[in-house]
């Protein structure tokens, strides 16, 4: 493949559960492509779904099938091209269905396997329902484990973004309390490396600046507060530093001062301890502008930062701004990484 080639392949984005909002914003993204600048883009899912509705919305849309990735850039700019998953059953808005969790998954197959061909720049994935997909036999925590699993194994690892904020929480999904017991040196300086390292070959920053955030208050007042910055964290940022010897690691920072404006230009990225330390700061500066990146893989994949939304879902009443902004910077990364 040649570069001019690889310039202009579309994004792949998966379907997501077809009873939330992935369908209705995705149709609403392709409507903003012009005013918004997208690069081209495709649905992997079912043509019917689309159809049913952006009637139903009362969107001025054309769905065309298409048979593979390029026929689906050509297509792009007059109607949104689907490459079709069928269901199984008729999806209703707002009510999960575990006859259609397989054509789930086997949209998020299709999406990856086209990117990991190199017949797509990258994928989008729309919202899933995890219980949903359990109940067909999903044995994998969630979306990003099982394109970690299906791209061959890679370390995954979770980045937040929105304008002026990028973040990595070093532990993900635990109560605040197992957060804290399960922190490990190990795992701080792996994310970091990972982290320092897409930062060059994703978003081409040559010299990424890396701030660590500390667990405790006042990062534990020498000790008095908490030992983790001391034992865990202080030696996890040198042993990042000397793997990323073109980047600068500074910590562990109070968490209380890395987030305002003027702290969040000195650094690329911060390195969090726990979810809502990171979350909470990127939600409260830009919450519809959130895009979840998964750092590590050899493909590109990003997620609009937001759930199926069930509750919401066919009222047309759903934001795609996150959807768009995961389009802009999987194509972002996309352009960097073919660059490098």
């Amino acid at each position: 493949m040649t570069r001019d080639t690889a310039s202009i392949l579309p994004l792949a984005l998966s379907m997501g559960d077809p009873a939330g909002i992935g369908p209705e914003i995705t149709l609403k993204a392709w409507a903003a492509r012009a005013v918004e600048s997208l690069p081209p883009f495709f649905a992997a899912g079912d043509p019917a779904l689309y159809r049913e509705m952006a009637k139903r919305l009362g969107l001025a849309v054309s769905i065309v099938e298409v048979t593979d990735a390029m026929e689906a850039a050509h297509a792009f700019r007059t109607a949104l091209p689907v490459l079709p998953v069928t269901l199984a059953e008729d999806a209703v808005a707002g009510q999960l269905s575990p006859a259609n969790a397989p054509a789930v998954l086997r949209a998020i197959d299709l999406a990856c396997d086209l990117v990991m061909r190199g017949e797509a720049a990258g994928m989008v994935t729309n919202p899933i329902h995890k219980r949903a997909l359990y109940e067909a036999g999903l044995d994998v925590p969630g979306h990003t484990e099982y394109l970690a699993e299906r791209t061959g194994g890679a370390k995954p690892v979770m980045m937040l973004s929105c304008p002026g904020l990028r973040v990595v929480p070093v532990t993900v999904h635990l109560s605040l309390r197992d957060a804290a017991a399960a922190l490990s040196g190990s795992d701080i300086v792996e994310q970091g490396i990972i982290l320092g390292r897409a930062l060059i070959s994703d978003f081409g920053i040559a010299r990424p600046r890396i701030a660590v955030a500390a667990l405790n208050p006042h990062a534990g007042e020498e000790g008095h507060l908490g030992r983790e910055e001391i034992d865990i964290i202080s030696p996890a940022v040198q042993a990042i530093a000397a793997a990323l010897p073109d980047a600068e690691i500074r910590g562990p920072v109070p968490a209380d001062t890395l987030f305002h404006a003027a702290a969040r230009r000195r650094y690329d990225a911060a390195l969090c301890m726990y979810h809502d330390q990171a979350l909470i700061p990127l939600k409260t500066i830009d919450f519809e502008r959130g895009v979840n990146i998964t750092l590590g893989l050899p493909i590109v994949r990003t997620s609009p930062d937001h759930g199926t939304a069930l509750d919401i879902a066919g009222r047309g009443t759903a934001h795609a701004r996150s959807l768009i902004e995961a389009i802009r910077v999987a194509a972002e990364i996309a352009r960097h990484r073919l660059q490098a």
